[in-house]
């Protein structure tokens, strides 16, 4: 049977080649053509391909860049996709010497590269953000050292703490997140140029001079892995799905902390919008925003690794094109998520009213009641919580604060110590101050101030750390480009690169 059809499929062409071309165009074309000019300067230097050779690539090259309006093409099916497009247009300058430029690379390589190089650059604006959130959540945390809140666990109310201290574990949080997106990063640092198609190749080339021009920080070593270890698109998305979940929880809790019925977070107005029907609202939906744009982001991340679920350890489209470019949404949507809270919890401020009335009527302070009857009344802890329980539902009951239960607590304690106790009406009100309790957290990783400004100075520390090594990546990357283009220009001018 003899096969009259033509390539490409009308169905395929519009389905699937011309949105790849178009993506392409979009977010690749830059990249490929460095691919080109680092693999060219590679050629000469090795002698896979003569001065000469390289100086007519190069200028052709050149040309086709200054000459070729990207965002006018259109996908006309002439040509496979963007790649065989360039190609053809340097045969048709060159005419068999066009060829030669893909000497000793495949697009398998060629691919992975440039999904690479557009992650690392999606990446590195991710990473300062998250180091722009944490130094202004550090700043925050800072300023409300000593700003009281309520601190809930299991949606009740728990213990006094700090506004700064509950930020501090928001950092910490944070810090971590930064790390593992660095280890990530260092994955898209491995260069797969010189892999080709699986094995890399039988001329002499100079990988770690490609790595190099290309802003790599070193090839990847196993051929068949530049190729089929898509653990830089995995690591990576898994990386940002974190930070965009951890912070959703944040979210959650400034959401309930604004809440009318609690009241502890005020919003400014700035941040808040109004009913349209109902004058008395003030409806803080950059949180509801922060929450939805976080849950995008994860949910995008999450598809581009479900992706990867059960393909192939070898060369294959599930990880290629359209799975990189749909990938996108999720750091879009997370760098959203980044700059408004950047913005948006710095603003906010605490209602200490608010947090005196839920201190007192939830009696939070009641712990310290309890260890201060150990301390100082020589109970067991048991029979101080027996005591502090009683204490606590007889002025909950005459919906009294717990600073004015002196009476309450003395009768509790007779019934269970079968004494008076020794702390008298002055000692009481300082056991059950939210200040006093505290004030007595000093211990490592406490809202005592000294504890957390110990905390604090070292997260600081840490997030230059991550801001060198950021840096670091950016300026080799910058000094590569510059290198790259100097040794290109070398040799369309037929000199030595």
């Amino acid at each position: 049977m003899t096969d009259q059809s033509t390539f490409p499929d009308p169905a395929y062409r519009d389905t699937v080649l011309a949105p790849l071309f178009e993506g392409v165009k979009t977010h690749f074309a830059n990249h490929m053509m460095a691919i080109h000019e680092a693999h060219l300067v590679m050629l000469v230097e090795t002698g896979i391909l003569s001065g000469d050779e390289g100086q007519k690539i190069g200028r052709a090259l050149s040309d086709i860049a200054a000459e070729t309006d990207i965002a006018a093409l259109s996908y006309t099916g002439e040509h496979e996709d963007f790649f065989f497009l360039v190609e053809a247009e340097l045969r048709h300058r060159l005419g068999d010497l066009g060829g030669a430029l893909h000497t000793a690379r495949s697009r398998n390589d060629m691919d992975h590269t440039m999904f690479k190089m557009a992650l690392r650059d999606r990446a590195a604006t991710m990473q300062a953000r998250m180091i722009a959130l944490t130094e202004a959540l550090i700043d925050k945390a800072r300023a409300e050292r000593e700003t009281l809140i309520v601190a809930y666990t299991h949606g009740q109310p728990a213990q006094p703490s700090t506004f700064g201290h509950y930020l501090g574990a928001v950092i910490e949080v944070l810090l971590s997140d930064m790390r593992r997106f660095e280890m990530a990063r260092d994955a898209l640092d491995l260069c797969p140029m010189g892999a080709a198609a699986i094995t890399t190749s039988g001329f002499p080339i100079d990988r770690d001079r490609m790595a190099a021009l290309l802003g790599f920080a070193a090839p990847k070593q196993n051929a068949y892995g530049c190729i089929a270890s898509v653990d830089y698109v995995t690591g990576l998305y898994s990386a940002l799905k974190l930070p965009m979940i951890h912070l959703g929880r944040v979210i959650q809790d400034m959401g309930f902390w604004a809440a009318f019925e609690v009241g502890q977070l005020y919003v400014p107005r700035s941040l808040v919008q109004i009913s349209s029907i109902m004058p008395q609202k003030r409806n803080p939906v950059p949180i509801e925003h922060l929450r939805h744009l976080a849950s995008m982001a994860a949910g995008r991340a999450e598809a581009v690794i479900a992706t990867m679920h059960n393909t192939p350890f070898t060369d294959m489209n599930d990880s290629e094109g359209e799975v990189q470019q749909a990938g996108y949404g999720a750091f879009d949507h997370a760098g959203r998520v980044l700059d408004l809270f950047t913005a948006f919890l710095p603003a906010c401020s605490i209602d200490a009213e608010r947090v005196a009335r839920t201190a007192d009527a939830a009696c939070i302070t009641i712990t310290e009641l309890a260890d201060t009857m150990v301390r100082d009344e020589g109970l067991s802890f048991r029979q101080a919580h027996e005591i502090a329980a009683a204490t606590a539902r007889a002025v909950i009951a005459r919906q009294a604060s717990l600073a004015e239960g002196y009476d309450d607590f003395q009768a509790a304690f007779t019934e269970v110590a079968g004494r008076s106790p020794r702390l008298d009406v002055r000692a009481f009100a300082q056991a059950v101050d939210a200040r006093s309790f505290v004030a007595r957290r000093d211990r490592f990783g406490g809202p005592a101030p000294a504890a957390l400004d110990a905390a604090l100075d070292g997260y600081a520390a840490t997030v230059r750390e991550i801001a060198q090594t950021h840096l670091a990546r950016l300026t080799r990357q910058n000094a590569a480009e510059d290198t790259r283009k100097a040794a290109f220009d070398a040799v369309t001018k037929g000199e030595r690169p």
